[in-house]
Formats: structure tokens, sequence, C-alpha cells
């Protein structure tokens, strides 16, 4: 016993040494940012909650400024808070810090494999294959539009068999918006019943839960260690080998009916891709990243805009004014009988506000995706040695008090000019910014558009509890601000 107690403190002292060292090898190749000194091996752990990683950075910006270091665990990371700050890092020195930072919750899942984790040539070649297929598919047989506009009328119908009671609204809009993703990626709509959709549906919710956890927070600042222990961390990655297991079926299946020269979706392009440079044995359209980046699409495609949804329905439940005047506005430039559509977006100013504002309040990925410098950087009189990982904090800049009056209210206000007019504001980053920014942006903000305007055209929105009385707090708060478990009822209007 004495035996194994002399060995593990042994161990604990060499980490720290060897901690301290990789520390000091940092400080004196790079001049990172200042930030609170951290403890050997635990890194910052006492100046960060994990239950609420994003206000702890926000308290040490107090302190340190809009740019500082912080240590998660051994690892340093340059921390970005405000518009300015995360402006001046990934647009105006976008090539510079447009590297993938380590998420380690996931990373054992990817392997820098697939868009989004992607490094380098990969994702250059990647990212440009993605952008390319998901816009030819936006102008083929069928518009992005026109598979949105389907996917509202099936959740209307799915909406009237309530028949104004309560209900969670959680799979009812994560099956309509996956399905539109689905249909690109997949080449079809799943049934709304189908169990094996379900589980697909109730996976990712829960990855998207469990990637916020303390836990995964603690996972990715000791990773080195954790990764051998059991523990409920270990639940992201069994997860998420599941989807890809899902997606490489689906694979296997478009493999053995590909046609070559009518691809179906986003996975026949890529095999087409694969056999024009199966002899090139540097080419990167591989099973691997093929299996990899349709699960980033699906993924995000899914999760990202029905739990804005989500939160969207109950913020204009705890301000009906608001959901008043977005009825007011339907009924006038749309009427109740003609579906909406994307061009209608121009002509409801206030409408369009709403939507922005939601965005900006549920702030779904606060801390954004962690990115790393991919050359030695200087920045703000720093210097950031190639690889820093760097967190341009997204909600930060979101709720940055020179760009927003009520940084933490709810206010459409913020993006309507004095006459009504809608009004961009360049600290509106929910998609972030820079060579990174989201591949799915024009989709998404396409999707908020015709459900919202779809949903409320045909009902009103009922709480169960007072206005005054509903928590917008959301119920997990870390890598994803996770909406409250609520029920509510839609009333024919």
């Amino acid at each position: 016993m004495e035996s194994g107690v002399a060995t593990t403190v042994g161990l604990a002292l060499c980490l720290s040494c060897l901690a301290l060292l990789v520390w000091k090898r940092v400080r004196r190749e790079g001049k990172l940012p200042p930030g609170p000194f951290p403890l050997p091996f635990l890194g910052n752990l006492f100046h960060i909650r994990t239950d609420a990683t994003f206000q702890s950075f926000m308290e040490l910006k107090k302190k340190y400024g809009p740019v500082f270091t912080v240590y998660l665990g051994p690892r340093p990371v340059v921390v970005l808070c405000g518009h300015e700050a995360v402006k001046e890092a990934l647009v105006d020195k976008a090539e510079e810090f447009s590297g993938r930072g380590e998420l380690a919750s996931i990373d054992r899942n990817f392997q820098g494999h697939g868009v989004v984790f992607a490094n380098g040539e990969r994702w250059r070649v990647l990212r440009r294959f993605s952008l390319m297929t998901l816009r030819n598919f936006g102008m083929g047989k069928r518009s992005i539009e026109e598979r949105i506009q389907e996917e509202a009328q099936w959740l209307l119908g799915e909406f009237h068999k309530t028949q104004a009671a309560p209900f969670d609204p959680t799979f009812f809009l994560s099956r309509t918006v996956s399905n539109v993703i689905s249909s690109v990626v997949f080449g079809h709509r799943f049934d709304y019943e189908d169990k094996q959709f379900l589980s697909l549906l109730q996976m990712i919710n829960e990855s998207f839960i469990q990637m916020s956890t303390p836990w995964a927070q603690l996972y990715d600042m000791y990773s080195s260690i954790m990764q051998y222990l059991p523990g409920p961390h270990n639940r992201i990655y069994n997860l998420i080998e599941e989807l890809k297991d899902f997606i490489a079926e689906q694979v296997k299946g478009n493999r053995e009916s590909l046609d070559t020269n009518n691809p179906r979706d986003f996975i026949d392009c890529f095999l087409i891709k694969m056999e024009q440079e199966k002899n090139d044995p540097l080419s990167e359209f591989n099973l691997k990243n093929l299996v990899l980046t349709a699960l980033n699409l699906f993924f995000a495609g899914t999760e990202t805009v029905s739990t804005t949804l989500r939160y969207g329905f109950l913020l204009l439940m705890k301000h009906p004014e608001v959901e008043a005047k977005v009825h007011e506005e339907i009924d006038r430039v749309i009427g109740r009988e003609r579906t909406p559509s994307i061009e209608d977006r121009m002509g409801m100013p206030y409408t369009d506000a709403v939507i922005h504002e939601i965005q900006r309040v549920t702030d779904i990925v606060p801390m954004g995706l962690p990115h790393a410098v991919t050359r030695d950087t200087h920045f703000r009189g720093y210097i950031l040695p190639k690889g820093t990982d760097v967190f341009p904090l997204l909600g930060s800049a979101l709720r940055d008090p020179k760009y927003f009056s009520c940084p933490d209210g709810f206010n459409p206000g913020h993006f309507l000019d004095d006459k009504g007019c809608f009004k961009k504001n360049e600290a509106f980053v929910p998609f972030a910014s820079g060579k990174r920014v989201c591949l799915g942006e024009a989709m998404a903000r396409m999707e908020l558009f015709l459900y919202f305007t779809n949903v409320l055209q045909k009902f009103s929105l009922r709480s169960l509890i007072p206005p005054k009385d509903i928590d917008i707090s959301p119920q997990v708060s870390g890598f994803g601000n996770v909406p409250p478990a609520y029920k509510f009822c839609v009333i024919p209007r």
C-alpha cells in the first residue's frame, strides 16, 4: 500500500514538473498576454468554474482586459473578449487565426478529420468542396428554400395535431430542421415516426448537452489523464461513435447504388470525387473524411437551428408584446393564406430584427469553436507561438455594450433604426467570422426566417405560466447554452 502511494505521489510530482517546464518554455518562446498565474498541471482550475466557463472568462476580463491567457490544465489558451478583439483576430488577421484549436472532448472521435475539425490543406480542400456542393444543391432541381418550405408544412401539420394541448417542442423542432439537412446530405427526408431517426435526434440532443457539462470542461482541461478514467465524460465519445456508424451505413448504401452521372446528395458527390482521385495517395477525399464531414453537416444542421427555434419561442412567450408585433407584420405583409417566402424578409424589418435579437440573446455557442494560430503571430503587442489555442468568445461580442445598448436584455430595437428599418450590427457574429465562418450560415438564416414566419402566421404561442415567471436561463451552459425544458401550447389563429 505504502509503495503504491509513493508511486502515485512520485508520478504527480513528475507531471507537475513537466507541466512547469512546458509553461516556462511557452513563456520563453512567446510573449503571451497576461492572465492569472497557473499552478503546475492544475493550471487555472481555481479561476474557472467548470459549470460556468464563459462567465468565468468574462470575470477575468475585468481584471486582465479583453485579451488574456488562461491555462486549461497545462495548456495555455489565449481568450479574446469583445467584438473588437474578436474581429481583429478572425477578420483582420484571418489567415493567422484560421487554425482549429483543441476540443479534447470530441477530438478523439474526429482526430483532425472532417471539415470542421481539420487543419491545413485538408481543411482548405474539404471546406472548398463542401461550400461548392451545398451551393449547387441550393440551386438544383429543388432549392434549399423549397426543402425548408416542405418541412415547415410538415411541422405545421404536427402542431395542428396537438389540438392546443401542452407539449414539449424539442423533437418537433429537431425532426423538421434535421430533415432539411438530411435531404441534402442523404438525399431524402425521414418520416417523423421513424424510430431510427428519433434515436439519432436524441443522440444529437444529448451530445450537445453532454458537451456543455462540467465533466466535458474538465475533460478539455485534463484529457491526458481523463481519457483513461471511467465516468460520464466518456458518454460523448460513445454517442458520436454511434452517429458515425449511422453515417457509415448511409455511405455504404449510396456506394451500392451510385450513379456517377446523377448524384443524389452530398455523399454521392463526395464518392464521385473519391473515385476521380483514387490514384492520388495524398488525396483528402477518403472514406474517413467523407463520414466525418457528413456528420459535421448533419449534427450542426440539426442542433443549432432547432435549439435557436426552441429558445426563440420561449423568448416570445416571455415578451408577448413582441410576438403581437410580429403577428401584425405578418398579417400586413403576407396575410393569413399565402405561404411566407424568403423574399418577404426584405419587407419585414421588425420580424427580421426579432430573429436577430433571438440569436443574439440565446447565444447558442458562447465560446465559439476553438481556433489556433497557424504561425508565430504578433497580436496587440504579444507574440503567440504557432499552434497556440485561441478562444474567440462570440458571446462577448454579442453582448458588447459598445454595440448593444441593452446587452443583457431582449430588445429587437438593437437591429432597427429610427425609422423602423432593419439595420445591421457588425458585432452580430453568431455564425463566427473570418475564414472559419459557419458553412451553413445562409441555410440557417433562411430556416430561421421561414420557420418563425410559418409558425407565427398560423399560430399564437401560449405559455403554461405567466410571462413574468418564465425563466430563460439555460439549463446547462458550457460549450453551448442549452435552453430550459418547457411545454407550451400553439393556438390556431
